[in-house]
């Protein structure tokens, strides 16, 4: 498949609950404009033309889902997802068999661009590996105090540090086989970077926009608003 034809599965993750944002219901269903934080992703990942299906991992007694229109698409598949991240991964991964790579993306991260989804896709044609979209760390970095959190212990060297966005996209072998090793081995698995880090995989990264935000406390919803209507 040459890379003009290669079309690419996205996994999503969308079984946590979110209380951090102290809202009635997952993050992923609370409203920007018209649509749900999670139809907004979708809509971003199913319209880049080199995606072409997208497996949504959600709490199996999940009660909004269905009401959606989005969960009648052809394009979709929905999976029941874990109690980890990694477990939801893991049974998105499961269902995909027709794409030697795979991505995965936040469920609350609406704001992901296109450009950003070009150059990380372009990773799997130059044979170094998978990778992540990125951002450098721009703010002076503090470590707090391991018994006192709300104290300092000392600054932590910038340079060289990333904050870490989605999707991740890595071959679908390789990723599946870390997850599981990296489970069975009762590694903290935080996003699919570090189960590939953990396994002596390559990872790569592809900086990536700012505004690529994940909708986590109450504040991030009407900045994600603002980006999206700008776009609009």
């Amino acid at each position: 498949m040459t890379q003009d034809t290669q079309s690419f599965t996205v996994i999503v993750p969308a079984a946590g609950v979110g209380k951090r944002m102290n809202a009635d219901r997952p993050k992923q269903y609370l409203k920007i404009g018209d649509k749900t934080v999670l139809e907004h992703t979708v809509e971003k990942l199913i319209t880049h033309p080199k995606i072409s299906h997208i497996v949504i991992a959600l709490d199996p007694q999940d009660p909004y889902f269905e009401s959606l229109p989005l969960s009648q698409e052809k394009w979709i598949t929905r999976v029941d997802g874990g109690s980890q991240r990694a477990d939801s991964v893991l049974a998105g991964l499961d269902t995909v068999t027709d794409s030697h790579w795979v991505a995965v993306h936040d469920a609350a991260r609406p704001c992901v661009n296109h450009h950003d989804l070009d150059q990380l896709f372009s990773l799997c044609h130059k044979n170094n590996g998978g990778g992540i979209l990125a951002m450098t760390v721009k703010d002076t970095m503090k470590r707090a105090q391991q018994n006192t959190l709300n104290r300092v212990a000392n600054t932590v060297d910038r340079e060289g540090l990333w904050h870490a966005l989605t999707p991740q996209l890595f071959p679908l072998e390789q990723l599946r086989s870390a997850l599981h090793k990296a489970l069975a081995q009762g590694v903290t698995i935080t996003d699919e970077a570090s189960a590939m880090e953990w396994a002596g995989w390559p990872v790569n990264l592809v900086e990536g926009s700012e505004r690529n935000i994940k909708i986590t406390r109450p504040n991030d919803l009407p900045l994600a608003t603002f980006y999206l209507s700008q776009e609009e």
